[in-house]
């Protein structure tokens, strides 16, 4: 019981973290582009926890027979998921990037039924059902742009993309400090975007990136967002089960929800509600299953 409420104090702390992570992204986002701002942020993380990590002198050890699982941690997860999430809040509203990648507690109980055998129940099926229909109503609004429904598209994949990544976490050996294995992932998705990003840089105007909030921003995206977050994500998920820890990211679209409210000044609209309840709703009966 006691590693359940660590568990679950892990997880509702970093969800909160990412929730404001969505008002800061839609900042520093209009200085550097995603592909540029997720490479930066992965490369302030890697930094901070290595540091962290030898003043703790961790293990850096790992097996031949796990860099497999977590190769793909780094891949699915630390690279496609966040970069689609940061374009997609680029082309929509921290609202929105909140609140869409809610969906993934639904789409976690898939994964994890499919690659760890954990029970799924007609609850859980319509749970998934429900959160769906939910982003539909939000991403299919008529009354925002296309611009905006490709925002929420990208979103959706981050989605997805991250339950898959948080399930595949589970299957990475528990005798692994999750310092090391957040490092580890953390390095291969700066490694696989370098050659992305290298011809890029020098567009960036530095003048720009060195006001005071974007290297902020930058620094808690780095720092308390990636290396922060994700310890304290992946560490939550190895004293919980998957598809019941993935019911923590409730905490993601209410911060980030009100947060976008009270900085940015967004609208939120009544289909935004409307989309909001039904993928509530469906967290809530996976919820109650559990």
């Amino acid at each position: 019981m006691r590693n359940k409420v660590i568990g679950a104090s892990f997880l509702s702390l970093a969800a909160s973290i990412w929730g404001a992570m969505y008002v800061v992204v839609k900042v520093v986002v209009d200085v550097v582009p995603p592909l540029e701002l997720v490479w930066i942020r992965y490369l302030i993380a890697v930094v901070a926890l290595g540091m962290i990590g030898i003043m703790m002198k961790q293990s850096w050890k790992i097996a031949k027979k796990d860099w497999l699982v977590i190769f793909l941690v780094g891949l699915i997860g630390n690279t496609v998921s966040i970069v689609t999430q940061e374009m997609g809040t680029l082309l929509s509203t921290a609202q929105m990037g909140a609140i869409i990648t809610a969906t993934t507690p639904a789409f976690m109980v898939v994964f994890a039924r499919l690659m760890l055998k954990e029970r799924i129940t007609l609850k859980k099926c319509i749970s998934i059902v429900l959160a769906t229909i939910g982003v539909g109503i939000i991403v299919g609004n008529g009354q925002i742009d296309v611009t905006q429904q490709l925002g929420g598209l990208y979103l959706l994949i981050a989605a997805l993309t991250w339950a898959l990544m948080s399930v595949l976490v589970k299957k990475v050996p528990s005798e692994y400090s999750q310092m090391v294995v957040t490092t580890y992932s953390s390095m291969i998705a700066v490694i696989l975007l370098t050659p992305f990003v290298l011809p890029r840089l020098q567009e960036l105007d530095l003048t720009t990136v060195l006001q005071p909030t974007i290297t902020g921003g930058l620094l808690y995206l780095g720092i308390v967002s990636t290396a922060g977050g994700f310890l304290l994500w992946n560490k939550g998920l190895q004293l919980m089960n998957a598809s019941s820890g993935g019911l923590f990211f409730f905490f993601q679209p209410i911060v980030g929800t009100f947060l976008g409210w009270l900085l940015l000044g967004e609208t939120i609209g009544l289909s935004f509600w409307l989309g909001s309840l039904f993928i509530f709703n469906g967290v809530f009966i996976v919820i109650r299953d559990e």
